[in-house]
C-alpha cells in the first residue's frame, strides 16, 4: 500500500532558500559497480535540475554512515538521501532525521522500518520480490530448454545484513515452493559471497573442488555471477553447459551475456532510482506530497533482448 505524505509547514519553516544548503547523500559504498551507477544517477539528475548534493562514502561502515547523517543534520541540509549499509540499522537514522525535522529518503535498499517511516521520510527502490522471482523463473525455463527435468544449482547470496539479499534468496525458494519452476530444482548449497566478484570466484572454486555435478548458478547479483563464471572458465567448464543468473544488468554483466557466459540478469534501473530519490527529497523539503514507497520496475534481460539494455546503465 502506498501512503501519501503531507509534510505540513516545512517549506514555510525553511523560507525561500529551501534548497540553498542542498541534499546530503550517504552511499553505502562507492567501490561497487551498481552503486556507482546509482550515485551517478543521483548526481546527474541533481545537476540537471539545479540541486546541490553532497555525496559521502560510508565505506560499508554502519557507525560511519550514522555519523554522516548526524553531520548532515548539523550542517543544515534541507534533506538527506541514504543508501543503507545495513538495512536492519535504519531505525536510528530515521529517528535522528525525524528529531531534527529533516526529510530523509532511503534509496535502493529497503529499511527495516519501511512500514513505520515518519511522514517526512520515503523509500525509492525496486520491488525485490520481482527481482529474484524473474531471475529464477527464467533460469528454470532455460534449464528446461536445455533438456533438464531435474536440475542441481548453487545459490550465491549477497550480504546477509541486506534486505535485498534476503529477499532475492527467498524468491528462489518461493518459486520452487509455488511450482512455477519449469524443472525440479535442487539446491546443492547456498552461501554468501557478500555481493563481491572476488569472493564469488573463491566460493565457486571451492564448490568446484568437491566434484559435485551441477547445472547452474543463481546469484543475488551480477558481480557474484561474474565471479562464478570466472572460476568456472578457469576450471575449463564449457559455459554452454550451465545456466548462470544474476541481477542488476550492469555493463560488465551485459558484456558477459553477449559473450555467451551469463544467461540471465534482471535490469534494476539505478539511474531511475537515483533520480526518483532526488525528486522525492526535493519535494519533501518543499512540503509537497509524495508517495512513501516508490517502486521502479525490474525488467528481465536475456540474450534475446540484451541489445536493448546496453545504453541504459
Amino acid at each position: 500500500m502506498k501512503k501519501t505524505l503531507i509534510v505540513a509547514g516545512f517549506a514555510a519553516l525553511m523560507g525561500t532558500s529551501a534548497m540553498a544548503d542542498g541534499i546530503g547523500v550517504s552511499m553505502a559504498l562507492f567501490d561497487d559497480n551498481f552503486l556507482t551507477v546509482l550515485r551517478n544517477g543521483i548526481q546527474s539528475y541533481a545537476d540537471a535540475n539545479g540541486v546541490a548534493v553532497q555525496i559521502e562514502d560510508a565505506q560499508n561502515d554502519v557507525a560511519k554512515q550514522l555519523d554522516q547523517i548526524n553531520n548532515f543534520i548539523a550542517s543544515g541540509v534541507t534533506a538527506i538521501i541514504v543508501n543503507p549499509v545495513d538495512t536492519s540499522a535504519t531505525q536510528a537514522m530515521s529517528d535522528a532525521a525525524a528529531a531534527a525535522g529533516v526529510p530523509l529518503v532511503y534509496v535502493n535498499r529497503q529499511p527495516i522500518n519501511v512500514d513505520t517511516l515518519p511522514d517526512n521520510q520515503a523509500f525509492v527502490a525496486s520491488n525485490e520480490v520481482d527481482s529474484g522471482t524473474l531471475e529464477t523463473i527464467e533460469v528454470c525455463a532455460q534449464l528446461k530448454a536445455a533438456g533438464k527435468d531435474n536440475a542441481n544449482v548453487y545459490v550465491m547470496m549477497g550480504e546477509l545484513s541486506n534486505q535485498a539479499a534476503v529477499q532475492r534468496t527467498a524468491d528462489i525458494h518461493d518459486v520452487m515452493a509455488a511450482g512455477t519452476c519449469a524443472v525440479t530444482l535442487n539446491i546443492i548449497d547456498e552461501q554468501t559471497a557478500n555481493w563481491s566478484r572476488d569472493q564469488a570466484q573463491s566460493l565457486m572454486t571451492n564448490w568446484l573442488s568437491t566434484g559435485t555435478a551441477f547445472d547452474g548458478v543463481i546469484a543475488n547479483n551480477d558481480e557474484m555471477a561474474i565471479g562464478a563464471i570466472q572460476a568456472m572458465k578457469a576450471a575449463g567448464i564449457d559455459m554452454a553447459s550451465v545456466v548462470v543468473g544474476g541481477v542488476d544488468a550492469t555493463q560488465d554483466a551485459l558484456a558477459a551475456m553477449q559473450a555467451g557466459d551469463l544467461d540471465v540478469t534482471v535490469f534494476q534501473d539505478a539511474a531511475g532510482q537515483g533520480s526518483g530519490a532526488v525528486d522525492a527529497a526535493v519535494k519533501l523539503s518543499k512540503g509537497e506530497a509524495v508517495d512513501q514507497k516508490v517502486y521502479i520496475p525490474f525488467q528481465l534481460v536475456t540474450a534475446a533482448n540484451v541489445a536493448d539494455y546496453l545504453a541504459k546503465n
